[in-house]
């Protein structure tokens, strides 16, 4: 399994594709905007398309699921508690800005322990409130998509409607800083880190 990235949006929200190397079945992770951005980097890598997953509600994290939908054809998938988020107007009152469209219903919820399968490889599904209650990250091989819960020196913000500093602590504390040390942490936003570094030496979690 590998994975890639493309920076999308006003708010420069990392869009992951997940693949197995083998079938080259991809998981479409957090398409915020500029879709035509997504396809080229899915064609410039021949991969196939099976998912689209949503590790939160948020429409800097949404904005191309429309689109991604209309050209695939395939699966959307985000935790029943984001669900509201995808329908919720005063988001919809950013899209102009952040270059989002309304998203469109999910077709399948995701739950804590859930497999995503992409070929001979799958991803984890792992619960981690407190951005949002919905918040999920996904567990690859040797890598971790944490979206908005976990920053390279920062954590996803608490005080949005929904979210919860406890909850929040206890996702990052209990879910992802247990992981191996050398799990590579792919967030939503900014660069790469790892669950050593950030158990190491994020100023908010010590």
């Amino acid at each position: 399994m590998e994975f890639d990235s493309v920076i999308v949006g006003a708010l420069e929200t990392n869009c992951y594709l997940v693949y197995c190397t083998e079938s080259l079945e991809c998981a479409i992770v957090d398409p915020g905007a500029e879709a035509q951005k997504i396809f080229h980097l899915i064609t410039k890598k021949s991969l196939n398309p099976v998912v689209l997953l949503n590790t939160h509600g948020h429409i800097d994290h949404i904005g191309a699921n429309k689109d991604i939908k209309e050209r695939f054809n395939i699966p959307l998938c985000i935790h029943a508690l984001d669900k509201s988020m995808l329908e919720n107007v005063q988001q919809l009152e950013l899209s102009f800005f952040l270059g989002a469209k309304e998203s469109p219903s999910p077709d399948k919820y995701l739950e804590d322990g859930d497999m995503v399968k992409l070929g001979k490889s799958s991803l984890q599904v792992i619960h981690t409130p407190g951005h949002s209650p919905g918040s999920v990250s996904f567990l690859g091989d040797g890598f971790i998509l944490s979206g908005d819960t976990l920053f390279y020196g920062g954590v996803g913000r608490a005080d949005l409607p929904g979210g919860s500093w406890d909850e929040l602590e206890r996702s990052i504390k209990n879910k992802i800083l247990t992981l191996p040390d050398e799990t590579i942490v792919l967030p939503g936003h900014g660069p790469t880190t790892s669950v050593g570094q950030e158990r190491n030496l994020n100023p908010f979690i010590k």
